[in-house]
């Protein structure tokens, strides 16, 4: 099982990119706001438990996102592998996520890191907020704090990964086809060396 964090700040280009690899490497898609909506739509336990959180605006608690994971992997026991997709966003989150991967006899491979410069992350947001009707991507102070927030918060857990040597960094910025070009060469190399 090859297992992918695709990691980068917002407008970095990751769903476009999933969606590549995904299709690619026939690897299983892990979002963890697909997860939660997911569970919360099915009324599961751990849905019903999210949600409530939700709905007093607090964030869902770690051990709530690990068990909807814990069950993802449980119900795909032929993937191939899973790409991580916005998790996790803490270290505790990623300790959390290593010792469950450990449980089912598999880990993370590498975090392929996106590394798109701050200009060019904003132009994308406001692009994708013209089309997409998405709130968050049409006010530039927004786009900013988000991007901030995502700098303070989430772009440590890349320090976390460094520590066993599986965080790559890609040029994020360039046509589609170049920087998935990029990805899958790391992806590439990896394999070979796990195969």
């Amino acid at each position: 099982m090859f297992n992918i964090i695709l990691f980068g700040p917002p407008g970095s280009g990751k769903g476009t990119q999933s969606q590549n690899l995904i299709a690619k490497y026939g690897l299983k898609h892990l979002s963890t706001g697909d997860l939660l909506r997911s569970e919360i739509a099915f009324q599961t336990p751990l849905g019903i438990e999210a949600k409530n959180f939700m709905d007093k605006g607090q964030l869902v608690p770690d051990e709530v996102v690990i068990g909807m994971i814990s069950t993802a992997l449980e119900t795909n026991p032929d993937a191939q592998g899973f790409l991580f997709d916005g998790f996790p966003r803490t270290d505790a989150q990623a300790e959390a996520l290593d010792k469950l991967l450990q449980l089912k006899k598999t880990s993370i491979a590498v975090m392929l890191a996106l590394d798109v410069s701050e200009d060019e992350l904003i132009k994308r947001l406001l692009h994708r907020g013209q089309s997409s009707g998405r709130s968050d991507d049409v006010d530039e102070a927004v786009i900013r704090s988000r991007i901030h927030e995502y700098e303070n918060k989430t772009k440590p857990v890349a320090d976390y990964y460094k520590k066993f040597n599986k965080v790559v960094h890609i040029k994020g910025e360039g046509s589609v086809d170049e920087i998935f070009n990029l990805l899958c060469k790391e992806i590439d190399d990896r394999k070979n060396v796990d195969d």
